[in-house]
This record gives C-alpha cells, sequence and structure tokens, in this order.
C-alpha cells in the first residue's frame, strides 16, 4: 500500500510539471499603445524573446507546532486615551454619522420626487426614448445606493455603544 501511495505521488508529481513558456509578441497600434499576447494575429506585432523563468523553491518548513498567534499589545510608550477624550470622540463621530444620515434621507426624498414612480417628466433633450429610459434606469440606480447608504449609516449608528 505504501509502496502504491509513493508510486502515485511520483506519478503526479511528473504528470503535474508544466513548461510555462511559450511565444510571447509585442502589438502596438495605431495610437502607440502596447499589447503583449500569445498570438500574432493582429497586425503590427513582433515576437520578442523573454528570459526563462526562475523557480525558485519554498523554504523548508521547521518541524514542531507552531505557537499560536498571541493578540497584540500596546507598546510600553504608547499613549493611553482617557475616557472623557474617547466620549467626545464617539460624541463627534455620531454626530458627524447622523449628519450624513440626514443628508442622504433628503437625496433620497428628491430622488424619489424626480423619479415619480418610475414615470419621470420627459426632458426636451429627449426625443429618443432610448435615452429616457436610460436617464430613468440611472435614477432608479441613484435611489438604490442612497437607499444602501442609509442602511449603512443605520448600521454603523447602531454600532456605536
Amino acid at each position: 500500500m505504501n509502496r502504491r501511495f509513493s508510486a502515485l505521488l511520483l506519478l503526479l508529481a511528473v504528470t503535474g510539471y508544466v513548461h510555462a513558456e511559450g511565444d510571447v509578441y509585442l502589438c502596438v497600434d495605431n495610437y502607440g499603445n502596447k499589447e503583449y499576447k500569445n498570438t500574432d494575429i493582429t497586425k503590427g506585432c513582433k515576437k520578442i524573446d523573454l528570459p526563462g523563468l526562475t523557480m525558485i523553491p519554498a523554504p523548508k518548513r521547521r518541524e514542531g507546532r507552531i505557537a499560536p498567534a498571541r493578540p497584540a499589545e500596546s507598546p510600553a510608550g504608547f499613549p493611553r486615551i482617557d475616557s472623557g477624550t474617547q466620549k467626545a470622540r464617539d460624541d463627534e463621530r455620531r454626530r458627524i454619522l447622523l449628519e450624513e444620515m440626514q443628508n442622504e434621507q433628503q437625496k433620497l426624498a428628491e430622488l424619489e420626487k424626480a423619479y415619480n414612480n418610475g414615470q419621470p417628466e420627459r426632458r426636451g433633450d429627449e426625443r429618443n426614448y432610448a435615452k429616457y429610459q436610460q436617464r430613468v434606469a440611472l435614477m432608479k440606480e441613484d435611489i438604490s445606493r442612497a437607499e444602501k447608504n442609509i442602511d449603512a449609516l443605520q448600521r454603523e449608528i447602531g454600532n456605536l455603544k
């Protein structure tokens, strides 16, 4: 059994080796943009010679148990923040988040008013119906984004102590 397993591993190791080199072409378009390809079907491509790949083996793993990671500790000279300063920072953060929430809610109300339940007024520059549909779709995306922003802000406010 052990001999079969060793033979199988050897077979897999030999068949798993793949030669990764191939022809590489440098293609330059009319604007001077360079692109590397593995085929030369595009006009203006030239085959280039690249140096071979160098394989560096991974370092050998030391036997034995690996010590579990310990939680990070603050360095000895790391400044501590008193509870009053931290409370002031938390209050400022809450105020900023509530202000952002209010702005997003106002933005959402304006977007929903302009969206008019999926029937916004057509503008003069939208003679083509496809342009109108595109604007309606963008409005719908903006509403969805504003709703997601409000949800994220509510979660963030809920996470505050």
